[in-house]
């Protein structure tokens, strides 16, 4: 449906809110006209809010995660494990997989998983950088927590011939988490019980 908008700027404004994943042309229109209602105040720190992401966000310079400074609050946490790397596919992830409150190792955001058919091939994944953390000989264990789909599977066999050249032991999710689930739409508690009864990775 074609909005006939009294304003251009509304206009473009509802074309940008509905470039969201998941947000129609009614719904971002509802979403300026209550931005509209705002006084002008709290609409212009929405709008530096939104402007700040793009401009101070930064990416740990260790792990990939986001954060305000050069180390994400995991990272730079003492008293983690910093000997235990759970590799995820997205920053997503590790605020998941932290809202268990079950993990006190480290991360690692991998940006992706392989998947031909989306045009993502290990070249365009955080691999290189895990490897380097690796090569350092501090890391005893890396926990593969990657969806339980066909693309995550392909991904952890490839992590594995890589990178078993080094004294790690590699582990992955209990099959709590089933299989082609995304960890985005897993309970909390049955991810929490991957974790802890973790299995160690094997090729079949």
């Amino acid at each position: 449906m074609n909005f006939n908008y009294p304003s251009r700027l509304i206009g473009e404004a509802v074309h940008e809110f509905s470039a969201l994943p998941g947000i129609g042309q009614k719904t971002a229109l509802r979403f300026v006209l209550h931005l509209l209602r705002q006084d002008k105040a709290a609409l212009e720190a929405f709008g530096n809010t939104i402007a700040r992401l793009g401009r101070d966000i930064q990416y740990c310079s260790i792990c990939n995660n986001i954060c305000d400074e050069k180390l994400c609050s995991v990272c730079a946490d003492r008293k983690r494990d910093h000997s235990t790397v759970c590799v995820v596919e997205n920053i997503k992830d590790v605020m998941i997989i932290e809202n268990t409150q079950q993990y006190r190792g480290v991360y690692h955001v991998l940006g992706g998983i392989i998947s031909p058919m989306d045009g993502m091939g290990p070249a365009d994944l955080n691999i290189a950088k895990l490897e380097e953390r690796l090569k350092d000989g501090n890391i005893k264990e890396l926990i593969l927590a990657l969806s339980a789909t066909m693309e995550g599977d392909t991904t952890n066999f490839y992590l594995y011939r890589k990178l078993n050249v080094y004294n790690s032991a590699f582990s992955t999710l209990a099959r709590g988490v089933s299989i082609g689930d995304e960890l985005e739409y897993t309970d909390e508690i049955t991810l929490g019980r991957s974790i802890l009864n973790r299995v160690p990775f094997k090729v079949s």
